[in-house]
């Protein structure tokens, strides 16, 4: 009788237990709407998040008849139920055998082929589809910034990202410091920048907005403050904008850019009106044997082991 009541007591909780869970997963991704791949922009991260609901479908097939079937079980088989079947000599059902192994292997099946696909079609490095070419921008990951550099219009921008909407955009990725994580959710996945390598990730925004992007690798105190802003805006507001940083941005040259390589936090965004011609280049080719000629002079000095 005693064991009866704690069964009768923990049905409850049980249930209440699991409808919290299901409470709290809802408002987590409540508040992902705003700044998540929950709420896309473009279309890389629109098909990220369609990819996130199939893959949630197919895994709720194993999950929830576990969640509703484990409360009946307990209730229906409890030891003051004397109505329930009692087989003490059961060994071994076929049918529950082919649903216990079948469903399982038919569903990790699906999931390999649904990820294989869309593994292919989210390839970062895979160019969008547009009729306008794309706009090509270097990014540069530091401790605690990001310099994005437009090498066609000459600028550079310090922990501000601003693209023209409906337009593809190419970035190409690296970093002068330990490993990062590039992410903007509202438009594209996270790719990593590493010293002496080059990473690519394509995005494209389909409308206005301002959005969150940040680092997501942990590379030192200054690392949850690692943030940048993204704006997307017409392209009628972007060639306004190129022209606005080209007239009142300062000059980045090799000595502006050896104080950017110091671990230091930026309160707001920097606009560059020139950029020093192949710089992106020296950062990557630096940690190499054979360094760019731009700002050589500062790669005794500034390279990491």
């Amino acid at each position: 009788m005693v064991r009866d009541r704690i069964s009768l007591r923990s049905l409850p909780q049980l249930l209440c237990v699991i409808g919290g869970l299901v409470l709290v997963l809802a408002s987590a991704g409540c508040a992902l709407q705003g700044n998540g791949f929950l709420n896309p922009v473009g279309p890389t991260a629109e098909a990220e998040r369609q990819l996130f609901f199939e893959v949630t479908a197919l895994t709720l097939i194993v999950v929830v008849p576990v969640l509703v079937l484990t409360p009946w079980i307990v209730w229906r088989y409890r030891r003051g139920n004397k109505q329930s079947a009692y087989r003490p000599k059961w060994e071994f059902s076929w049918p529950l055998e082919i649903l216990a192994w079948g469903v399982p292997v038919l569903i990790v099946i699906a999931l390999g082929l649904l990820l294989w696909n869309r593994t292919l079609r989210l390839d970062p490095y895979r160019p969008l589809s547009a009729a306008l070419p794309p706009v090509e921008i270097q990014v540069v990951g530091l401790d605690w910034k990001w310099l994005f550099i437009y090498p066609r219009q000459g600028i550079a921008t310090l922990n501000e990202l601003v693209i023209p909407v409906g337009r593809p955009v190419h970035l190409t990725l690296t970093s002068d410091t330990v490993m990062q994580s590039f992410m903007v959710p509202n438009l594209a996945g996270q790719v990593y920048a590493m010293a002496a390598m080059k990473s690519q990730l394509n995005l494209q925004a389909d409308r206005a907005g301002e959005f969150l992007g940040e680092n997501t690798q942990y590379n030192g105190k200054g690392f949850q403050k690692q943030k940048f802003r993204t704006r997307a805006v017409s392209e009628q507001d972007f060639s306004r904008w190129l022209e606005h940083v080209q007239e009142t941005g300062k000059r980045l040259d090799c000595d502006q850019y050896a104080g950017l390589m110091k671990q230091t936090l930026v309160p707001k965004p920097v606009h560059y009106a020139r950029a020093e011609a192949g710089l992106f280049e020296w950062v990557v080719k630096k940690y190499q044997t054979e360094p760019s000629p731009a700002c050589q002079s500062l790669t005794g000095e500034s390279a990491r082991d």
